[in-house]
Parts: C-alpha cells; sequence; structure tokens
C-alpha cells in the first residue's frame, strides 16, 4: 500500500490501516534503519498538562503560588 508525502511534509494514512489500529490522534514517530515507525499514542488530558508545564518549566510551587494569586479577592 503506498501513500503519498506532500509538499508541506503530510502523510494521509490509509483508513484500511487507520481501521486496523484503531482510533489514534497521535502517533509517536521514530526513524529505524531507513523506516519510519508510527506507533498509536493516546494522549490523556492531563498527560498533555504535565508535558507543558515542563516545557514552561513549572514545578509545585509555581503552580501553588498561581492557584493562590487567583483566588485573591481584589
Amino acid at each position: 500500500m503506498l501513500a503519498k508525502l506532500t509538499t508541506k511534509n503530510q502523510l494521509t494514512l490509509p483508513k484500511s490501516i487507520t481501521a486496523a489500529i484503531g482510533a489514534a490522534e497521535y502517533f509517536d514517530v521514530e526513524a529505524r534503519g531507513g523506516q519510519i515507525i508510527l506507533t498509536p499514542v493516546r494522549i490523556q488530558r492531563g498527560d498533555a498538562l504535565r508535558a507543558k508545564l515542563a516545557e514552561l518549566d513549572l514545578g509545585e510551587g509555581d503552580l501553588a503560588a498561581a492557584v493562590a494569586w487567583a483566588r485573591k479577592r481584589r
């Protein structure tokens, strides 16, 4: 089965392939031995939030301070 890479580096997976793996919106992408390996990933909202917090280098203290600030009466 062939899939064509577009000029925008987009690839459409054949419906029979996506049906075989089940519903997945995200894929882990890896290059191994000249092949592209796609592994379905089911992201939980909490995972996405933790990833964003890590990206921003925010810790528990930062979150506690933000919550305290938001709860202040003005």
